[in-house]
């Protein structure tokens, strides 16, 4: 399976970071043992001193595409979760100031904690779907899934005309306002809808 992430599809997410409106949807990946899986912990790396969460909803691909039409695109995913972007902002920053890649900021070990996956069909809308993260009981983020920028299927449309999808992919779909930083101690808090999907330590 691979996992495949969009960047700035919340408009006030872009401004925040202060970044330019993206003209297509920006897309960057992560190897699979980014994944964390089951609420365990997350062990704060030493090679950076800045991560920063970016909650985002993900969807499970349930059939392999390639060029899909966006019309058809709703048929090739099943199941919806919540998932964690975790970026060491500081290798990101230093990175970008050079024009360099980013991947080590995104992609580094259990920098995709993800939750389990709830059948697509339980939601009534899938273009009005509520999602919050709580840090140490407070909420930081929250999103709804009528703010994205490109809606999934479009996501799915967009990425299946370079990258071919497989049964198994993941997909995040982008991170709404109020990302920041975690630190050792911190217990972080994923809601889809009223559900607690994530529950999990900084460590």
């Amino acid at each position: 399976m691979k996992i495949l992430c969009i960047g700035r599809n919340y408009v006030e997410h872009i401004k925040e970071l202060n970044n330019e409106t993206p003209d297509e949807p920006v897309i960057f990946t992560k190897p699979d043992t980014a994944l964390l899986l089951n609420n365990k912990p997350f062990y704060f790396p030493d090679y950076t001193k800045e991560i920063h969460h970016e909650l985002e909803i993900i969807i499970r691909i349930c059939k392999e595409g390639k060029s899909v039409e966006e019309k058809f695109a709703s048929t090739y995913y099943d199941a919806i979760g919540l998932g964690i972007d975790f970026t060491a902002r500081d290798l990101q920053q230093k990175a970008k100031a050079k024009g360099l890649p980013w991947a080590l900021a995104k992609g580094f070990n259990g920098s995709a904690p993800i939750s389990k996956f709830v059948p697509k069909e339980k939601f009534a809308d899938l273009k009005n779907i509520n999602f919050k993260l709580e840090l140490n009981g407070q909420p930081v983020q929250i999103g709804n899934t009528g703010l994205m920028i490109n809606s999934i299927e479009a996501i799915i449309a967009y990425i299946s005309k370079f990258i071919t999808l497989k049964k198994g992919d993941i997909i995040f779909t982008g991170t709404p306002k109020g990302v920041g930083p975690v630190k050792i101690g911190d217990h972080l808090k994923g809601y889809l809808e009223s559900d607690v999907l994530l529950d999990f330590e900084v460590k």
